[in-house]
């Protein structure tokens, strides 16, 4: 893994390793994942992992915001936003991480 951060590529190499596809067939896999979730998403509609999470999205309403440095009032206009929601299974991993540090 690169780093602290898990990416297309190293979800692809895991792919690679675990199932045997060959490197190429691995990423267009996880292409053709992401862009499930992503199609799902963009539709409005929910994607539930089991013992991972669900993300979904969310509708915020029109609110009055405040600049922090101005103390001006700007309209923040309504928008969409993504959620993740972690299932009790991985609240629980990522506890058991915080033993072992």
């Amino acid at each position: 893994m690169a780093g602290n951060t898990l990416t297309r590529m190293d979800l692809s190499e895991a792919v690679f390793n675990e199932v045997g596809l060959s490197r190429n067939e691995s990423a267009q896999l996880v292409e053709s994942v992401l862009a499930h979730m992503s199609d799902a998403l963009v539709k409005g509609e929910s994607v539930k992992i089991s013992s991972f999470g669900t993300f979904s999205v969310r509708e915020k309403a029109a609110r009055v915001g405040r600049n922090p440095k101005t103390g001006e009032e700007v309209p923040i206009s309504p928008r969409r936003v993504l959620t993740f929601r972690p299932s009790h299974l991985m609240k629980d991993r990522v506890a058991e991480g915080n033993k072992k540090k």
